[in-house]
């Protein structure tokens, strides 16, 4: 529990504010008291966005080839970028998406291996990197493959507030048929799950959102809520997990009613990560659970529009840092727990719903 740990980093989009906000994270001396940082990428281009930024004092790096050579008291750059990518600040171009699929690559490798503790990964530009051939639309995808998960789930994560998803980097206009009670009901417990042993929460009280307009108005917008979503609910409910819902996504998020909660499961990518990121964008966090493996990254993308300004806002990606040790923590405190087959038995300070019902 109390190891110095490995956080590989990687770069992301080389001509976005991957390195700024990582630099700007690191700068602080007390991060390499909690762990070592190992940063995917290139030397080359860590420098040139180095000299970019202002009120930044020295940083002792060491430039590595593999993970197991880390310096603990050093920010240890792992060159996997070619040293002849062409460095272009705001723009998106083939050589920084190619930079971000090596990068992530070995990264995940690494993560695989065993060679680094936890994986915090920088802003990509998921377009330019399928023109290259990554074949994926996001990280949390390419991390389901890699690691042959058989279901991941993507949450996003602020001390106030924690956002799960059904249906994440698809159209929407596919949402409504990408629903089922069964693939709802296996988020729930997914996020359960996570809830109690990624960030210690016992018995986690979990809010459900509707997909329609006020959650259908009886029929009149959309038949999913008690077709689909409710159902789902009323399993789980009979599983032990404390779901409630569903609710209506506006008012439950404009009346502050999220803050009643543990989690919060949201049918499709914007309607959790809009309220979300207009409540806790600064220190927000994506975390990918259902990995054998701790991976997060900054809320935020590649903001091309401040790449090489020293505009970046590093909090998000601070946050992503400090989350995912503490996830690896939680884990192992978690597994002990289960495996020492405690007697102590928790109490449950929350009372079990006796079945979900629609709130517009």
């Amino acid at each position: 529990m109390s190891k110095k740990l490995t956080v590989g980093i990687t770069q992301g989009d080389s001509n976005g504010i991957g390195y700024e906000v990582i630099i700007k994270a690191l700068a602080d001396e007390r991060m390499l008291e909690f762990c070592t940082p190992v940063i995917y990428g290139s030397s080359k281009i860590f420098g040139f966005y180095r000299k970019q930024m202002h009120n930044i004092g020295q940083m002792n790096t060491n430039v590595i080839s593999n993970a197991r050579e880390a310096h603990p008291k050093r920010i240890n750059i792992l060159n996997c970028v070619p040293d002849n990518t062409v460095i272009e600040p705001g723009l998106s171009t083939p050589d920084a998406a190619k930079a971000a699929i090596l990068s992530l690559e070995r990264g995940v490798s690494d993560l695989k291996n065993g060679e680094i503790d936890v994986l915090v990964t920088g802003p990509i530009n998921k377009r330019a990197m399928n023109n290259e051939g990554f074949g994926f639309t996001g990280h949390t995808e390419f991390l389901k493959k890699s690691f042959e998960a058989d279901d991941v789930t993507m949450i996003m994560v602020a001390e106030q507030l924690k956002v799960g998803i059904v249906t994440s980097h698809i159209p929407l206009k596919d949402v409504p048929g990408a629903l089922t009670v069964e693939k709802i009901l296996g988020k729930l417990r997914a996020l359960k799950h996570s809830m109690e042993r990624d960030f210690g929460i016992h018995s986690p009280k979990i809010a459900v959102l509707g997909l329609n307009p006020h959650c259908g108005d009886g029929g009149l917008l959309g038949d999913e809520e008690q077709s689909v979503i409710l159902p789902a609910i009323n399993a789980a409910t009979d599983e032990g997990i404390l779901a409630f819902g569903p609710y209506s996504a506006d008012g439950f998020f404009g009346l502050g009613n999220y803050s009643q909660y543990d989690a919060i499961l949201a049918m499709y990518h914007d309607q959790g990560l809009a309220p979300f990121k207009a409540i806790a964008f600064e220190s927000g966090v994506n975390f990918t659970a259902g990995l054998p493996a701790v991976r997060t990254s900054p809320d935020h993308g590649t903001a091309y529009e401040k790449a090489g300004k020293d505009a970046a806002d590093p909090r998000s990606m601070i946050s992503a840092i400090y989350t995912a040790m503490d996830v690896y923590r939680n884990r192992l405190a978690y597994d002990e727990l289960v495996e020492n087959r405690m007697q102590v038995k928790l109490p449950d300070s929350t009372i079990r719903p006796k079945g979900g019902k629609i709130i517009e």
